[in-house]
């Protein structure tokens, strides 16, 4: 087994860790089922941002997705998702549009079933 390699569970610590330049609480707290949208402007200004950060703008430029979702697509822990939607936001990447307040309980139950359903398709 050669370090670093494929089969060196290590890559895949090493790997969300530079995703985040180390940074492990992000910029804005994001909801599991905030749904984001790529702004107008972002998909341009992600070209510049990294592949990940490119990835997660064209995730979000067609459909709105959950912050579930972009975990799931990326293949990285929720937090590391956290913190790159976070950082995309601030940089006008990315919209955030907030899940309902606590009082709407059956909208939420909805909402997270809509999520769990896409989960499950990816």
């Amino acid at each position: 087994m050669v370090q670093g390699g494929e089969d060196d569970p290590r890559g895949a610590l090493v790997r969300p860790y530079a995703m985040t330049r180390g940074r492990t609480e992000p910029t804005h707290e994001i909801a599991i089922e905030a749904v984001l949208l790529t702004m107008r402007q972002g998909v341009e200004a992600s070209r510049y941002a990294g592949r990940d950060r490119q990835l997660i703008a064209s995730f979000c430029n067609d459909r709105a997705q959950s912050l579930a979702e972009i975990a799931a697509r990326l293949s990285v822990p929720l937090g590391v998702a956290r913190v790159l939607v976070a950082d995309m936001i601030t940089e006008g990447i990315l919209t955030l549009h907030e899940p309902l307040e606590a009082g709407d309980t059956a909208e939420r139950v909805n909402i997270l079933e809509r999520v769990l359903i896409g989960l499950r398709n990816l």
